[in-house]
């Protein structure tokens, strides 16, 4: 059994921690292992699975998850939509060590291939001012800094056109820490020659050929006025979409530009109307979810003969679209954990019934939530979330961007705890959290599928025909989307609560002998937040603490089996709820 602690950790933390949390610790541990031992976390073979007590409930039959494939078997396309696009806050934090550190570690280990950022011409990139005539100056030496710095890590911008620059801004300061612009530019034809401007010199600094690779996305979220449209409307982005984008395709047929980019799903308001009408309480489940602008916006681009290279919107399962002072948070509606899904089969099925049939779609934020203080995001129920909700969509949309892959981040934080509940991946100290290990399992798997059901999927690689595989436990009896939560007791308490499944992989055909890692993401391993509780929370830590934290975040429970002399795995476990398991062939 691999030991959670090295000797040298215990060492480090006897320096700072009081005895009696050490005590605790190894109380815990104890605990732990005695559980193992007791429920038989073996591995091999097993036949039919049986009954098992838990601390809280019972794991039975009924809730297994199967994995059974055939290493040779013939294999479907997988392509990996989850990975394609990360978001970040604003374009002036990448221009930080920290940004671009944890870019590089979200890239090697994560495989986000693009990354999405708001305020690419915000002033504080100083990209824009005028003479005293009125004459556009424009300056992209920020902007060559950062997507120097981008490219060299394999990470191309998806970029996203926002917002106005301070002499075209006919509002200033309507959202964030940061005083975004958020207002439609008061000169369309100033702001064609800044976007004609601005895409010329990407391509005289990058090359035409590697420009055609990335994404230019108009506005972000229009349809939220007082945010980011103010004074503005539909018919307003509308136009700001048409000069868009001719003038983008006068640059370069072949550069690729997309629209609306609007926030979340609402309820389709002519079935809430009619639940609402018979007088009696409904289940929100029942009700269904429609973009916001999708279907006009594609109206609106045929009959004025536009192209849509891509499609975006931002489906955040929940039922506010912003979480800002002074903004409403809905209505207190619950969404299904299978949401995401649904909102993008609803998508696929707009668009394959549109007039533009082979748009790109593009999911340019999503998270559990758009609250930036939002305790889940650190939880390890996230984790569990992401991968459920990412396996569970494959082949439906060409990507589903994660908001965001950092901490560095400044729109509306309210709090100062180094796990306050933000959209990263990464937290400000680079300490990864269980969502980032999500996405490094789901990295690992290959490019064909073998099989997959609820809770797992078995892979290979088409180039090494290795096999990879990972298997997740969201508890059965959880209905809903993972919830917002105010607090870390409350996000605890998510994390504490949900029944174990049996996990039991069955693998055919591979090389007799063959070693597999098999690694697990649960409370006791990986998750960073167990180890900063276990510290007592400091805040912030200091520079030992952060170290040891650093190392604790990545201590996920890794183990090697072999394959029998039939070339078969055969592995039996119990999979403690939340928690995610990969299994990747190592020769």
């Amino acid at each position: 059994m691999t030991s959670i602690f090295t000797s040298w950790q215990w060492f480090t933390l006897s320096i700072y921690l009081r005895k009696e949390v050490i005590e605790s610790i190894m109380r815990a541990i104890m605990r732990w292992i005695f559980s193992l031992v007791v429920c038989g976390l073996l591995w091999g073979s097993v036949g039919k699975a049986e009954t098992v007590q838990t601390k809280s409930d019972t794991v039975n039959a009924g809730t297994a998850i199967h994995l059974t494939a055939d290493a040779k078997a013939e294999g479907k396309p997988l392509i990996h939509f989850w990975s394609k696009v990360v978001g970040a806050g604003r374009a002036n934090e990448g221009l930080r060590s920290t940004w671009q550190e944890e870019l590089e570690t979200a890239g090697k280990f994560d495989g986000f291939q693009y990354v999405r950022f708001h305020g690419i011409f915000q002033d504080d990139m100083f990209v824009y001012r005028e003479d005293e005539h009125g004459n556009p100056i424009y300056n992209f030496q920020y902007i060559d800094d950062l997507y120097d710095r981008m490219l060299a890590k394999g990470i191309r911008p998806f970029v996203e056109l926002s917002f106005s620059p301070g002499p075209l801004a006919p509002v200033h300061n309507t959202t964030f820490w940061w005083h975004a612009d958020g207002s439609p530019p008061s000169d369309y034809n100033k702001w064609a020659d800044l976007v004609h401007a601005f895409v010329e010199h990407c391509v005289q600094r990058y090359g035409l050929d590697e420009v055609r690779q990335w994404y230019f996305e108009v506005w972000n979220e229009p349809n939220l006025y007082q945010s980011f449209f103010r004074g503005g409307s539909q018919e307003k982005y509308f136009e700001l979409y048409k000069v868009t984008a001719q003038t983008i395709k006068k640059v370069d047929p072949q550069l690729r530009v997309g629209g609306p980019a609007t926030s979340n799903f609402n309820m389709d308001g002519e079935a809430l109307k009619a639940a609402q009408a018979a007088g009696k309480p409904f289940d929100p489940f029942t009700i269904p979810w429609r973009p916001v602008w999708i279907d006009d916006f594609l109206r609106y681009c045929h009959d004025n003969q536009l192209p849509v290279d891509f499609v975006s919107t931002h489906p955040y399962p929940q039922d506010f679209a912003i979480d800002e002072p002074g903004m409403p948070k809905g209505k207190g509606y619950r969404r299904s954990i299978d949401s995401t899904r649904d909102d993008l089969r609803t998508m696929r099925r707009i668009i394959d019934a549109s007039p533009y049939p082979k748009a790109e779609i593009h999911l340019t934020e999503w998270n559990s939530s758009p609250s930036p203080t939002d305790h889940s995001h650190d939880s390890l129920a996230a984790a569990t979330f992401i991968a459920k909700t990412n396996l569970e969509s494959i082949g439906l949309v060409d990507s589903l961007a994660y908001w965001t892959f950092t901490d560095v981040f400044e729109e509306n934080r309210n709090t100062d705890s180094i796990f306050h509940g933000g959209f990263g991946l990464i937290n400000y100290q680079e300490i990864v959290k269980p969502a980032f290990h999500a996405y490094r399992f789901m990295n690992e798997l290959g490019d064909e599928m073998l099989m997959q059901t609820q809770g797992g999927i078995v892979s290979r690689d088409s180039k090494t025909g290795r096999i990879s595989a990972v298997a997740y436990n969201y508890p059965p009896e959880t209905k809903i989307s993972l919830p917002v939560t105010h607090t870390q007791e409350d996000a605890d308490s998510i994390d504490n609560s949900g029944s174990a499944r049996a996990f039991i992989l069955n693998l055919n055909h591979l090389p007799a002998g063959a070693s597999f890692l098999v690694e697990t993401l649960d409370k006791e391993h990986g998750d960073a937040i167990t180890a900063w509780e276990a510290m007592g929370r400091p805040e912030p830590p200091n520079r030992e603490q952060t170290a040891m934290l650093r190392k604790l975040a990545w201590n996920t429970e890794k183990q090697v089996v072999r394959t029998d002399g039939e070339g078969g795995l055969h592995l039996s476990m119990k999979l403690p709820a939340w928690s995610i398991v990969l299994i990747k062939q190592m020769d």
